[in-house]
């Protein structure tokens, strides 16, 4: 019989754990990990489907170069490496490493390729970097950073524990976002005594369970936000005691607040008054309250205030640092910047805001369609496919088909690999030791370190072996600054960590190229060749000197760099993961990181775009354009574009539009038919499915769709429309620079 081995999901940001039966090289049998100590033997249908990732059709086997017609050929890792070095080394020296993007780092379930990324950019001194998070979640993060002191408090919901569960722009029932979501969502949904609201356009899944659904006009967020907060006031439901003791600045935000006209915001997002005020007594005067925003609210008008306005709505009704309530959480590593609120620094060439270290994915084709001095010329893009899914396909294409040289590393031949000089070929997140960095949780936050459970596909490389034959080829590393460090490794990790820390001391052009050099020094050494976890080591290190007093609740021992080493041999020894850390409620305090330890209310640059909702005109229907849709509906045959195999689509596999029945009826459409759907951008043809779960003027498409695909015989299939050949780069949020993508003008019809 055979065995059942320990790994994860890799199609969204929860990484449930589960046990996998492999025979010839295909994922047979799929189940929840029950030792896996979050998801706890909780999986949704989309990981049963793993094989068509792990054995697609166009994975890669052997470098690629392009000819000179446009096409490819396979050449050996040798000259790859050594031909993509030298390119990279001649442009930072014409133009400077500035003019190399950076592109991704890792999806939803592989993120060591990004930290060893890093090393790569600083040997070809690249500065700039982009990748997804920029597309929805840095306008949040720059809030938290506003409010809490730094963009990394970020909070996170205790769903198992609130009295409310509220789910903003949020879905889920399919997109989950926090571990066992499906069976939280029953256990409140059942509970006379908890409460489920939905903030949303559509009746989602979630929001037919809920006991309140806000059902927005698409778009008007932030005036539903503004009037719950309103009527918060009025009706004084405002936790005084808690924004006296724990917050600045409430009275210039209440100043903004009496002025919100509540019967005419409730109009303008299309939900009775009624139902706003018995929400909003529901959020304050429960016990608590915890609240999920998401792309639904991210990705529309406002995204950055909404953001904000969901923040005030929480902390003034005193739902932060409290069981069932908003926390700080820890983190095993950081995916976004520590910088404290300040200036931010801003693109080369349109000097847009850059939040978190990333350059909003919206503005890359305007840093590169032009002729000015700076702008970028080259781009390494890894684990990512940018034509695909960041806004306006069609302008990206462009954009990556004009730069000097372009390098992408993948498993497949993506759509912006054919954009590519170079394609190189990574091994899958099943054939290589593996972890994401989506540490969310609180009090109990967990990690996972995976261990290969296929040996890599012949031709493959893993990231990291891929950066160090690239620092290497650089002459970024020479074999004296690794020497000492071969020799130490072989005495042990005690050994090592004091020869490693005392190296970047004395040579600090290591320190950046610290990933590559774990991974060629101590990699070998570590147990059940997990040599690419070799940076995991030094993030263990870093996590215990952060959080020692949550790693001993959390059960681990010792002082110092024993504590390290002791969660670093819990996650080499528990193949379903660990728990890292466990917080009382009162942590949360203790990562606030303003200079008083007090929540700022006032977040200046968002208050006159707060103030001037009021004389925002409402948005006539465009007779050109008299549709919203949504570009990119998560549905129970959607996932990332990993899966890029149509076959596995049990149901809806060409992605069909949905539509109100009305607008449906009006058109001429009937279910199965075909509508055209038009934006600024593009003409799509598209099957359609009829749904009462959308208000009127309200249609919706599915992420993951429109991939092209090789058949059997050589020719290639797309299967559904792509989203982004749909949106425009220039719908974007003014602030963050986030995309419009639930939030585009269309027009559709009988096709």
């Amino acid at each position: 019989m055979a065995e059942w081995q320990q790994t994860a999901c890799i199609l969204c940001s929860i990484n449930c754990g589960i046990e996998v039966q492999t025979e010839a090289g295909h994922i047979t049998k799929v189940r929840g990990d029950k030792a896996h100590p979050a998801s706890e033997g909780y999986a949704c249908e989309k990981p049963h489907q793993l094989d068509y990732y792990q054995n697609g059709r166009d994975r890669l086997s052997s470098p690629l170069r392009r000819r000179a017609d446009g096409s490819y050929e396979e050449i050996d890792w040798d000259t790859a490496i050594s031909e993509i070095a030298a390119r990279f080394v001649a442009l930072r020296g014409e133009h400077g490493g500035e003019s190399i993007l950076y592109y991704g780092g890792g999806g939803q379930g592989n993120h060591l390729c990004g930290g060893y990324g890093r090393a790569t950019r600083a040997a070809i001194g690249s500065v700039y970097a982009s990748n997804a998070l920029a597309q929805e979640k840095t306008g949040e993060f720059w809030v938290d950073g506003q409010l809490f002191g730094r963009a990394r408090c970020h909070t996170t919901g205790d769903f198992e524990n609130a009295e409310v569960a509220v789910f903003l722009g949020k879905n889920p029932w399919f997109s989950h976002g926090f571990p066992r979501a499906r069976v939280v969502l029953k256990e409140i949904a059942k509970d006379p005594n908890r409460s489920l609201i939905v903030i949303d356009p559509r009746r989602t899944e979630t929001a037919a369970m809920a006991d309140y659904h806000l059902q927005v006009r698409p778009g008007t967020d932030a005036f539903c936000l503004s009037a719950l907060l309103a009527i918060t006031l009025e009706e004084n439901l405002v936790d005084q005691d808690f924004v006296r003791d724990h917050t600045n600045g409430l009275g210039e935000v209440a100043e903004i607040l009496r002025n919100v006209p509540i019967a005419e915001y409730s109009a303008r997002c299309d939900v009775p008054e009624e139902l706003l005020r018995t929400v909003a007594r529901r959020i304050a005067q429960s016990s608590s309250t915890s609240i999920f925003e998401d792309l639904g609210i991210q990705q529309a008008p406002h995204s950055t205030l909404n953001s904000y306005l969901e923040k005030l709505l929480y902390l003034i009704t005193g739902n932060f640092a409290k069981e069932g309530a908003m926390n700080i959480h820890s983190r095993f590593a950081s995916l976004g910047g520590g910088r404290s609120p300040g200036v931010e620094p801003t693109s080369p060439v349109g000097g847009h805001r850059i939040i978190t270290g990333l350059i909003p994915c919206n503005v890359i084709p305007d840093e590169i369609l032009t002729d000015h001095p700076k702008r970028f010329r080259a781009a390494l893009i890894e684990s990512a496919n940018p034509v695909h899914s960041l806004a306006d396909s069609q302008r990206m294409r462009e954009a990556f088909e004009a730069l000097d040289f372009v390098v992408v590393i993948d498993v497949a031949m993506t759509e912006t690999a054919r954009c590519a000089d170079y394609v190189l070929p990574a091994s899958s997140q099943y054939e290589k030791w593996e972890a994401t960095f989506f540490t969310l949780e609180f009090p109990k936050n967990d990690f996972q370190l995976r261990a290969p459970i296929f040996d890599p596909l012949p031709g493959t490389l893993p990231e990291p072996e891929i950066h160090s034959r690239l620092i290497h080829a650089i002459g970024a590393l020479q074999e004296e600054d690794l020497a000492p460090l071969h020799a130490a490794a072989k005495q042990g990790r005690a050994a090592y960590a004091a020869a490693f820390f005392a190296a970047l001391s004395e040579k600090p052009h290591l320190k950046p190229l610290a990933s590559v050099v774990l991974y060629d020094t101590l990699g070998p050494t570590l147990p059940r060749r997990a040599g690419e976890a070799a940076a995991v080591w030094a993030l263990a290190h870093t996590c215990a000197m952060e959080y020692p007093d949550s790693l001993r609740r959390a059960g681990f021992e010792g002082e110092g760099l024993d504590l390290g080493e002791a969660l670093f041999d819990a996650l080499l020894e528990r193949p379903s993961g660990v728990i890292f850390t466990v917080d009382d409620y009162d942590e949360t305090w203790r990562r606030v990181l303003t200079p008083d330890r007090r929540i700022n209310l006032v977040v200046e640059p968002l208050l006159e775009e707060f103030r001037s909702l009021r004389g925002e005109r409402t948005q006539a229907a465009n007779p050109e354009f008299p549709f919203v849709l949504c570009a990119g509906e998560r549905r129970s045959f959607t996932a990332n574009t990993i899966f890029r195999d149509p076959g596995w689509r049990r149901k809806d596999a060409n992605g069909a539009l949905r539509l109100n029945p009305d607008d449906a009826a009006r058109l001429g459409i009937t279910a199965g038919g075909e509508a055209m759907i038009t934006t600024r951008r593009a003409s799509l043809r598209t099957s359609v499915e009829i749904s009462d779960t959308l208000r009127p003027g309200h249609a919706t498409l599915p992420n993951g769709l429109g991939l092209a695909y090789p058949t059997e015989d050589g020719g290639q299939q797309t299967r559904g429309v792509a989203p982004n050949e749909l949106t425009a780069s220039e719908d974007r949020d003014w602030f963050a620079g986030t995309p419009w993508h639930k939030y585009v003008p269309a027009r559709i019809e009988a096709a």
